[in-house]
């Protein structure tokens, strides 16, 4: 099982210029998906998942596609459902399909482009997942405890506030925050305008009055101190006047999280913000 940190890997199988080779395959479908306007971050798991298998594949002397068949796959699987981490403990189920499903990705890509006469996994059945509700959620009471954490008397406790009232007013993912401009926000309409968000895809949200006013104030008094020319137009700024990245978001919230003193472990903020309006 490759370590984490490998996402994106050129498989290290085979002659890279063997174009029936695994090598060869895996880096058309990576350009393949590309192509089509998947994500970085999609297209790393994909290549980190599929480049497992092919190292799985060569140590049983498996080192091109078209030697893969069904009972190959299932062998995988089966593999997979046996295989313990360093602790000791199994994948789990939700790791397995996580595995799996972009193996199906890759052979139906390779069928599709009469790269093989018919694709191994099309059949192969995936563990189910267990339905989960989001772990840590905050109640209304506990995010109301958490967005009064903001120092409102300091410049960047405006600009903080103004962030947690919408990341809880309009429940968008940090990566969607990061990307308002200001001409995102209609505040006669009390709508906000994600671009590109997820599955990019554009989608107009609600955005509370609150929220509005808060952030009406941060850009009227804290955005012009922040701002660095050439102006972009980012909506939301660090005091370096630039845009957030994902993991300094989360710090800034997860901050909050913590000073709140809600009695119970702090959420594990990633893609969005646990919270229940």
């Amino acid at each position: 099982m490759p370590k984490k940190g490998t996402r994106g890997a050129k498989a290290p199988v085979g002659d890279p210029s063997d174009p029936q080779g695994m090598a060869a395959s895996l880096a058309s479908f990576l350009e393949w998906l590309r192509t089509k306007g998947y994500s970085e971050r999609t297209v790393g798991n994909r290549a980190e998942y599929v480049t497992a298998f092919i190292l799985w594949c060569e140590e049983r002397g498996i080192t091109k596609p078209v030697e893969v068949t069904r009972p190959i796959l299932e062998r995988y699987q089966r593999w997979l459902y046996h295989y313990r981490k360093e602790n000791g403990q199994p994948l789990s189920f939700r790791s397995q399909y996580s595995r799996l499903s972009p193996l199906r990705a890759f052979f139906r890509y390779l069928a599709k482009q009469n790269l093989l006469l018919y694709n191994p996994a099309s059949e192969l059945e995936l563990p189910k997942l267990e339905k989960r509700l989001p772990k840590h959620v905050l109640s209304a009471s506990e995010a109301e405890k958490v967005v009064n954490q903001a120092d409102v008397t300091g410049a960047l406790g405006v600009r903080d506030r103004a962030i947690l009232e919408t990341l809880y007013s309009t429940g968008v993912r940090r990566s969607e925050l990061i990307g308002l401009k200001l001409y995102d926000l209609d505040a006669e309409r009390g709508t906000i305008m994600v671009r590109q968000g997820k599955g990019k895809k554009d989608r107009m949200i609600p955005i509370g009055d609150r929220a509005v006013l808060w952030i009406e104030k941060y850009l009227a008094d804290v955005r012009p101190e922040l701002v660095v020319e050439p102006d972009e137009g980012i909506l939301f700024l660090t005091n370096l006047g630039e845009a957030f990245t994902p993991n300094r978001l989360t710090q800034l919230v997860r901050h909050y999280v913590v000073a709140a003193e809600l009695g119970r472990q702090a959420p594990a903020i990633s893609s969005a913000i646990p919270w229940r309006r």
